[in-house]
């Protein structure tokens, strides 16, 4: 079965009226949650709001209950909603997260924009006050040679250097490319085998799940390589993404095990509703 990607269980996305339902969350309420963490949301689902209103969608889904968001970058996204952001200066984006009361300091960036301007994007990522900024994928061949995985690994282990001089962690999200295969092994590990350490870190995607991709499992073999994971429910069942706490997903041994993984923020990404839903079980949900 085809890998159920950000995009296909994102694209249907609700609009402004399902945002109108977001239960409201006083931050009086807000209890302990996983790891410690505040509840994270990945914007992407929200693109279409948010091209219409940022402010407003931000707030939107801080009264929902998610603490803190991870963005998408201005510039190569500006295809997906997010062009609308260039219009804030860096002063304006803090302001109206805090206005919100959530916090950023994650952004997924487009490696083509890396690739033409890295130190202005790392320029922009710190004024903005991010310290993580994550690609989504290294945009390798769909069917790669080892040479082609060994020239992506070089590539963004010399983007991870640049961002660490400037305090930044580059991360690398697992979307196409990482989940392709060479001679039998998985990209993915192999990436793991080439990427440095401490120059590159990882953001799990749970949904891989649908392509035998288990976030606990990875998160042991590779204690410490881990920075972040975007968060779906999963059904074995109806193979259909769900709400967080639903479905067939093990969550107490996923977030166990993303202590070993080194996790310092996750984000739910799914669609409005689904994400909404997963809020009352992220906050009851004890580590």
């Amino acid at each position: 079965m085809p890998t159920v990607s950000r995009r296909e269980f994102c694209k249907t996305a609700a609009g402004f009226a399902a945002a109108a339902s977001f239960v409201s969350a006083c931050p009086l309420q807000l209890r302990a949650n996983p790891l410690g963490m505040p509840i994270g949301c990945q914007t992407w689902p929200v693109r279409e709001m948010i091209a219409k209103d940022f402010p407003g969608s931000i707030k939107q889904l801080a009264d929902a209950g998610f603490q803190s968001i991870e963005l998408c970058s201005p510039v190569g996204y500006a295809d997906s909603g997010f062009a609308g952001l260039a219009k804030y200066s860096a002063g304006e984006l803090r302001r109206v997260l805090a206005d919100a009361g959530v916090t950023c300091v994650s952004s997924h960036f487009t490696m083509q924009e890396l690739r033409q301007n890295q130190d202005g994007r790392i320029a922009w990522a710190k004024d903005v006050g991010l310290t993580q900024m994550l690609v989504p994928s290294l945009e390798g061949p769909k069917h790669p040679t080892l040479d082609d995985v060994k020239r992506a690994a070089e590539e963004y282990n010399k983007m991870g250097e640049r961002a660490a001089r400037a305090g930044i962690q580059q991360g690398l999200h697992n979307e196409d490319f990482e989940l392709s295969q060479v001679n039998g092994k998985r990209t993915y590990d192999l990436l793991l085998g080439l990427l440095d350490p401490e120059l590159v870190k990882f953001q799990f995607q749970v949904s891989t799940i649908s392509e035998g991709y288990d976030a606990a499992q990875y998160f042991r073999k590779y204690p410490g390589r881990f920075i972040s994971m975007h968060v779906q429910g999963w059904s074995a069942k109806t193979r259909k993404i769900v709400p967080v706490g639903q479905g067939t997903l093990n969550w107490k041994d996923i977030f166990t095990a993303a202590k070993t993984g080194g996790i310092r923020n996750y984000f739910v990404e799914m669609n409005l509703e689904l994400m909404k839903a997963s809020v009352p079980y992220l906050r009851k949900l004890q580590v």
